[in-house]
């Protein structure tokens, strides 16, 4: 049986791999290694499993080191440093234990250590390749621009379809993009290439809800209501569709972002990134499609 050493003042002198005396065993005498329990006291011990050759060499180790610690290393690290128990003097008559203090889970990490110390694999370099940090910033930068050039497009396609309607929107959508910057700014966020999804499709929104206020306008144009009656009418009928909208996405936001970090939901940094981005997305297009847009509207065409 091997004690650990109790004795925390000795910890320094024993960690200092000068004052250790090497002996012939190494991880190819250890077969690995296994978590038991004492029948004495039920408490969890690490039973070190080793080969004929090993268990014999390991024996003269013991008897000539009773009542003194013995290291255990891996790749020049002490993992364990247990004291060789008198009831060794005579040698090894079976596997010997690490008995102590320890509970389950530090036991079957120490075991799992020790399996992977008697594994004698070389590493053997195949490739190697560095990666600059300007790699991501590249990446992050490339999407940056992919989602001017969609702005621009929307913005676009807005002016085109809806005329001097679309052109208002087209400014609302740019105090959007202002807006939402400038909190990324603030909060601070970083952009990521998860963070810019969320921005992208954020703007998608953005200009969905402005698509539906001005199809309802147009519907009740169509209807024969005045120009005034009809911008009114548009964002009141408009603005159910665009909250139920609005607050599932935000719902699914949320989720991805896991605040609580709750275990079993996503705690991925750039999946919270996008969610995040996704969120202040929302909440920005809203301000901006119903307040802006429809001041805008009203300052046109008046009230």
């Amino acid at each position: 049986e091997l004690t650990p050493e109790a004795d925390p003042a000795d910890q320094t002198i024993y960690y200092n791999p000068e004052v250790w005396q090497n002996v012939d065993v190494s991880g190819a005498d250890l077969k690995g290694a296994q978590v038991v329990f004492s029948q004495q006291t039920g408490k969890p011990q690490v039973q070190l499993l080793f080969t004929d050759e090993g268990r014999a060499k390991f024996s003269e180790v013991v008897k000539r080191n009773v009542g003194k610690p013995v290291g255990i290393f891996l790749d020049g690290l002490p993992l364990s440093m247990p004291r060789v128990d008198p009831d060794l003097a005579q040698g090894l008559t079976g596997d010997p234990v690490i008995t102590g203090q320890f509970d389950v889970t530090e036991a079957k990490n120490l075991s799992i250590q020790l399996d992977a110390g008697a594994l004698p694999v070389n590493l053997k370099l195949v490739q190697q390749e560095n990666v600059g940090a300007t790699l991501g910033r590249e990446s992050v930068r490339k999407s940056l621009v992919a989602g001017i050039i969609g702005l621009i497009l929307v913005m676009f396609f807005m002016w085109a379809y809806y005329g001097k309607k679309g052109f208002l929107a087209d400014i609302a959508l740019f105090i959007y993009g202002l807006i939402t910057l400038a909190l990324y700014k603030l909060i601070p966020v970083t952009l990521t290439l998860a963070g810019m999804a969320g921005f992208i499709l954020a703007i998608g929104m953005a200009v969905d809800a402005n698509i539906l206020i001005f199809e309802r306008i147009k519907e009740e144009l169509r209807w024969g209501k005045p120009l005034s009656v009809a911008l009114e009418l548009g964002f009141g009928r408009a603005w159910d569709s665009i909250r139920d909208a609005n607050i599932n996405t935000l719902i699914v936001a949320f989720i991805l972002f896991n605040p609580f970090d709750w275990g079993f939901l996503n705690t991925s940094g750039p999946v919270r990134g996008f969610a995040l981005t996704l969120a202040l997305g929302i909440f920005v297009s809203l301000f901006t499609g119903i307040v802006v847009t429809r001041t805008l509207l009203r300052l046109v065409y008046g009230k």
